[in-house]
């Protein structure tokens, strides 16, 4: 579907941009893949190391509409993974989690149905469902702006995609635990019995391609995906590395929940179970708020939601045997 296409990627320097970007670059159909960012160091870094002439950089802001509008000429199709993600920073500067996560996803889909482009894929994340923090709440009103453009896009196809905790990713705790192992220190973790989705960067670039290959407007797309406790991914990483450093209990940190869902009940009583994969498809009733009152949904109350606690959990085994897919591990171990 991409061949003599023009992509972009908002966020392209980000851990996710550069997971995706890598794969297309090992298919050469596509015409041009653009990496939309505001960081020059990294696009600079980038553009010394891939020097590939089918891959385009620009630089701007998604908060930034003219920006937008600049990359946007003669774009086909569209990953949208530029984002503020750090829950403790968006706790503390919530309307900054607001321009960037919000406008900025309504920035991008404005240019896109105003340029012609056939289909957006915008990226969410577990802590939208049933959000407390500020970084979770603003992703839901992403996946909102997201769904109810898709009903008047014209010609272009809006759906999103939804992951838990992308393994090593910037800002994931693996790389924490790894530099602690290293330097001898204890690593530190906020609770023991907390539970987290583990996935690959791959894993991540799957569930967006498959989001492209089959969504629907308004759908969003969750990959079934295991689960590990924090104390359980300790230990696989203190046996990888085969050290005795001790394990320091620090407490919860600013929005930080016990486990993360990614697919709440309301949502699994409409959404379609595929082999790999939930499909959500976008609630398509009006205004007419009188069906509300006449029709209800009893299965509600019957559903459980998809959440890192009751999917396939992990033991340390299985956590060790995930963690070696992570190639910066495979490289400090030597295999």
């Amino acid at each position: 579907m991409f061949e003599g296409s023009t992509i972009l990627i908002t966020g392209g320097t980000g851990s996710f941009g550069n997971a995706v970007m890598r794969r297309f670059l090992k298919d050469e159909k596509f015409s041009e893949v653009r990496i939309f960012s505001r960081d020059e160091k990294k696009q600079d870094d980038m553009r010394k190391e891939l020097n590939n002439t089918k891959l385009k950089f620009y630089l701007g802001d998604v908060r930034d509409k003219r920006s937008v509008d600049n990359v946007m000429h003669g774009v086909d199709y569209i990953f949208h993974a530029a984002a503020l993600k750090q829950v403790p920073s968006c706790e503390f500067f919530p309307m900054q989690a607001v321009h960037t996560n919000v406008m900025g996803a309504e920035n991008v889909l404005d240019s896109a149905v105003q340029h012609g482009v056939k289909k957006i894929v915008v990226l969410s994340t577990d802590k939208a469902v049933y959000p407390i923090n500020a970084m979770g709440m603003s992703k839901a009103l992403m996946e909102k702006v997201m769904v109810a453009k898709s009903r008047n896009a014209g010609n272009a196809l809006l759906c999103g995609t939804r992951y838990g905790n992308v393994m090593a990713s910037r800002g994931s705790v693996i790389p924490l635990f790894v530099q602690q192992i290293k330097a001898g220190k204890p690593i530190t973790i906020t609770d023991p019995e907390m539970t987290r989705f583990m996935m690959t960067l791959d894993d991540a670039v799957d569930l967006v391609l498959f989001a492209y290959e089959n969504g629907q407007p308004g759908d969003i797309f969750v990959q079934k995906s295991p689960a590990s406790t924090i104390a359980d991914l300790a230990t696989a990483l203190k046996e990888l590395y085969n050290s005795n450093v001790d394990v320091q209990i620090i407490g919860t940190r600013h929005g930080e929940k016990l486990f993360e869902s990614l697919v709440n009940r309301e949502e699994m009583a409409k959404a379609t179970e595929l082999e790999n994969y939930y499909r959500i498809p976008a609630d398509t009733r009006d205004l007419n708020y009188g069906l509300y009152f006449s029709e209800g949904e009893s299965k509600i109350s019957q559903i459980e939601e998809y959440n890192s606690h009751n999917t396939t959990r992990l033991d340390v085994e299985g956590t060790k045997q995930l963690l070696l897919k992570l190639d910066f591990i495979r490289e400090d171990l030597g295999l």
